[in-house]
């Protein structure tokens, strides 16, 4: 037992502090009522009071601190999109992940490891071209590769797939990475606290008052709170709170299951995706093999784990690694994906004046948690939208001006 470890457990003098505090009650006032404690809505929260001196800020959490998508997701970074827009975004986010460790004074245990997308048909591969050029103009590194360099980066794959469909190439993109998301949300969570937000888990927000145009108040399971400004960012529950308000959004509910195996011996040192195969897979830090496909076919608003996704996914896992036939799932969840008609987020105003949007996120919010704290944050401190986002207002869909993020998403169609 480390040394460290072991003073603190036997010395009543040197506690280890708590992550951050418990509130018994709530104010009657904030400035921001953030609803959901995941790590869109604590990264908002944190960069309100660090970067605005914002600190009269409530998060309410209906469940516990990351319960959500942030503790149900495969933890893959990224920043090779398709469009112009998504690339310049999701790049800003990379950037922001690479020095949280050191903002945070935690261990993210962020970890670099290089991000292939298989392409089994000519006509992925030309998708995949199309994304390197996207990716280069816009200075993120993003190249196209053949089976040969895919199979000197990982050894174990068979490249021809038992036969069914041979790898052609790869869009490789070498800053790819992996991290802890609770570790990110407690991180978040931390720092905010630190600046003064309150952070109140097990409350429920129930209706949410809105007169004249605007947000007046918000009614939870432990009271009225007063606010001129609501930050909604709860993930597959959105459609639940944007009805309180009478809004009406694109947005639609899947369930998107992963699963993870037994721990092995180091051996995957890279994140592996095939939208053609529907799989994506990279190997925690303890070993296990984070494993996720495409989304359920079906609308349910719910975290239920099925059979048919386990059957599914290990089939083609074979089909990649046939050594793996052995080897056993440890255990399986699912979250509820937020999609949107063109795979982009809806984020930033709405024509509730003080309500705003951070929704839509589907198969890929965990690695925008970042850049969602910084542009949200700027957003509800100025009451205008960041420039990074502009192209993602949920006024694009009255306007037929659709980002057209699909061909990026990888798996998540």
């Amino acid at each position: 037992m480390p040394l460290r470890l072991l003073r603190f457990a036997l010395s009543k003098k040197y506690p280890e502090p708590r992550m951050f505090r418990v509130h018994d009650r709530l104010r009657k006032t904030y400035d921001v009522v953030i609803i959901g404690g995941g790590g869109h809505g604590l990264a908002s929260a944190y960069y309100l009071a660090r970067d605005y001196g914002i600190t009269n800020v409530a998060v309410l959490e209906k469940g516990y601190i990351g319960g959500g998508n942030t503790g149900r997701n495969t933890t893959i970074i990224r920043s090779n999109y398709l469009t112009p827009e998504g690339v310049a975004f999701y790049d800003q986010s990379v950037k922001l992940f690479e020095d949280l460790s050191q903002d945070f004074d935690l261990n993210i245990f962020y970890s670099t490891r290089g991000h292939f997308t298989l392409a089994h048909t000519d006509s992925a591969l030309r998708t995949m071209r199309w994304r390197a050029e996207v990716n280069k103009h816009l200075g993120v590194e993003s190249e196209v590769v053949g089976p040969e360099e895919v199979k000197k980066a990982c050894p174990p794959i068979d490249i021809t797939c038992g036969g069914h469909a041979p790898i052609l190439g790869a869009l490789y993109h070498a800053p790819g990475a992996v991290a802890r998301h609770d570790a990110v949300a407690w991180g978040y969570g931390r720092g905010a606290d630190k600046r003064g937000v309150e952070i109140h888990q097990r409350t429920e927000v129930l209706g949410i008052d809105v007169e004249g145009g605007r947000v007046k108040g918000v009614q939870t399971s432990r009271g009225y709170i007063s606010t001129r400004k609501v930050l909604c960012a709860v993930a597959g529950s959105t459609p639940r709170i944007t009805q309180m308000v009478g809004l009406r959004t694109p947005i639609y509910v899947h369930p998107l299951q992963a699963m993870v195996t037994e721990p092995l011996k180091p051996w995957l040192d890279t994140i592996l995706v095939s939208g053609s195969l529907h799989v994506y897979v990279s190997q925690s830090d303890r070993g296990e093999l984070v494993m996720g496909a495409s989304l359920d076919p079906y609308e349910v608003q719910s975290t239920r784990s099925t059979l048919d996704f386990v059957e599914g996914l290990a089939a083609h896992m074979l089909d990649l690694f046939p050594f793996l036939s052995n080897v056993k799932v440890n255990r399986q969840w699912a979250g509820m994906a937020d999609m949107t008609p063109d795979f982009a987020p809806i984020m930033g105003k709405t024509p509730i004046e003080g309500f705003y949007l951070d929704a839509g996120w589907g198969t890929w919010g965990f690695k925008a948690t970042p850049v969602c704290g910084k542009t949200m944050s700027y957003t509800v401190a100025n009451d205008q939208d960041h420039e990074l986002i502009r192209a993602f207002s949920l006024s694009r869909f009255a306007e037929f001006n659709l980002t057209g993020e699909k061909g990026a998403a990888s798996v998540g169609h």
